[in-house]
């Protein structure tokens, strides 16, 4: 477990210009009066926490807009969030700095007032590089927009951009996504993430698919499609370091890191979620609700979980074992973990040697079953 005092900071910005089928995240569509109440509520959120001195003597080592689309707000509004936070809580001198961007909601402008206020990581949601994939998922814009932001980002100095990618895609097949794979390395991006499709409870694409107006991804598909993209993106001189991300080196995510690491992170914002100092919290997921506790000056935490010793220990385990190269031996405490340990080693899960335990191949793809045991 951590004893570091660097800390990362996540900002939920809940708002997109239309809702993508797949999409399980908590977000509402854009409105200029909306937007103005989350900006002012989260202000009054930064300040209660600075008043409480949750991060005192901490320091930010990175800061990370996500959502929801968070460049649906106007570049200066997140660059002037973005001065209120390191005026409230210094950052380190190498602060990582990213910002999550829907390829058809930023222009050059826009990148060049965001790399300019030192936001130094971008991250394009391009989801596919055939647009013929986007219909079936309500993902609206098209390939030429990826191809553009990425350009324009570029000019704009930004050398650290990822592209988020999605496989098993209603009608992909093996050849689609090789495609993929190939023109976003045309792309030249310093990181790749790639998602296999699941199907959440309640969005539109569960509906369609439940309705045969899409088709349900095939495990045995995404399996050959995740292998794919192993292949193509390791010749590529790119490092898988987690199950689904893959950096070049020097350019694995630093804030992503946290999670799996045992780090510790604070959630601005509806629906986000913390972890500081062995408690696991979470904002109330409505914004109207939000905003009124802030209103109130209370912080707008709907759940609260204080860790013991020995579930923090599983919970480093757990997500540590999201990283390729595994978690120390030492992370494995008592004799119940270590018989679950072993038991997914006889099955061919987990591996281990002298000092690691780590997922094997077949174990990364099915994670979520590990977890769901070591749990």
């Amino acid at each position: 477990m951590t004893l570091s005092r660097e800390i990362g900071l996540y900002i939920h910005v809940p708002f997109c210009r239309q809702r993508c089928h797949f999409c399980a995240f908590y977000l509402e569509i854009g409105r200029p009066e909306r937007i103005a109440a989350f900006c002012s509520a989260l202000r009054r959120e930064i300040d209660l926490y600075c008043q409480q001195g949750l991060l005192a003597e901490r320091t930010l080592q990175s800061i990370y807009f996500g959502g929801g689309t968070p460049t649906a707000l106007p570049a200066s509004q997140l660059v002037a969030l973005l001065e209120l936070i390191q005026t409230t809580w210094p950052p380190s001198t190498a602060v990582e700095v990213t910002v999550e961007a829907h390829p058809s909601t930023v222009t050059a402008k826009d990148l060049r007032i965001l790399a300019d206020a030192g936001i130094n990581r971008i991250s394009f949601g391009a989801e596919s590089m055939d647009d013929k994939d986007f219909a079936p998922i309500g993902r609206p814009g098209n390939v030429r927009d990826t191809e553009t932001a990425v350009a324009a980002a570029r000019a704009a100095s930004f050398t650290n951009i990822n592209l988020d990618l999605m496989y098993g895609l209603p009608g992909q097949s093996l050849e689609a996504w090789t495609k993929t794979l190939q023109l976003l390395l045309m792309l030249d991006p310093s990181h790749v993430s790639c998602y296999a499709l699941t199907i959440e409870e309640g969005t539109r694409l569960a509906q369609d698919i439940a309705r045969d107006l899409a088709l349900r991804p095939e495990d045995a598909l995404q399996v050959d499609m995740e292998s794919a993209a192993e292949t193509l993106l390791s010749k590529a001189g790119f490092i898988r370091y987690e199950i689904s991300n893959y950096a070049k080196p020097g350019a694995a995510c630093r804030h992503n890191l946290l999670y799996w690491t045992d780090h510790d992170y604070l959630g601005l914002g509806p629906s986000a979620q913390s972890y500081v100092d062995g408690v696991r919290f979470g904002n109330i997921a409505d914004l109207t609700a939000y905003v009124d506790m802030l209103d109130k000056h209370r912080l707008p935490v709907a759940e609260r979980i204080i860790l013991s010793a020995s579930e923090r220990q599983r919970d480093a385990l757990v997500f540590g074992l999201r990283l390729l190269r595994g978690v120390p031996l030492n992370n494995v405490d008592g004799p119940e973990q270590r018989h679950r340990v072993n038991d997914l080693v006889t099955k061919g899960l987990l591996e281990s040697d002298a000092d690691r335990v780590r997922l094997t191949s077949l174990g990364q793809r099915y994670a979520d079953t590990v977890a769901g045991e070591l749990f």
